[in-house]
């Protein structure tokens, strides 16, 4: 009589079921967890507390309306660009670049408006950059 050999099956090891459990777990762990809201800055910004300064005769004043639209020492500009701008500013300042260059921004005028009238004091060269507030 002949026997056969017993057929020795390979051993698997399915790693789907432990997949599956480590998945469940880290989406339990996710839910469960509360995260900080420590991207947050709590920032106080300051307020203007000076002296009024006396303004000499030659200053160049940049007024930001809050459509956005420039004007120079009281002339408002035909175009909003900034191209315009320092047309605007080397017409009224000449060749000194030591006057006193003003922004006066109205309160609801974008930032980006009040940056491009900062940086032309910057590209002309200016000194002298304020930015005028109101007293409280």
């Amino acid at each position: 009589m002949r026997f056969r050999k017993p057929v020795v099956e390979e051993l698997e090891l399915n790693l789907t079921p432990m997949i599956d459990c480590l998945l469940f777990l880290l989406v339990f762990l996710l839910l469960s967890t509360t995260f900080a809201n420590t991207s947050q800055l709590n920032i106080v910004l300051p307020e203007a507390q000076g002296t009024q300064i006396e303004t000499p005769n030659e200053t160049i004043e940049v007024a930001v309306e809050a459509s956005g639209q420039f004007s120079v020492n009281g002339v408002p500009l035909s175009a909003n660009s900034e191209a315009e701008l320092i047309a605007a500013v080397k017409r009224a300042a000449g060749n000194k670049r030591d006057q006193l260059y003003v922004v006066s921004a109205d309160a609801k005028a974008q930032h980006q408006s009040v940056v491009i009238a900062m940086d032309v004091a910057g590209q002309l060269g200016f000194i002298n950059l304020n930015i005028s507030t109101v007293m409280p």
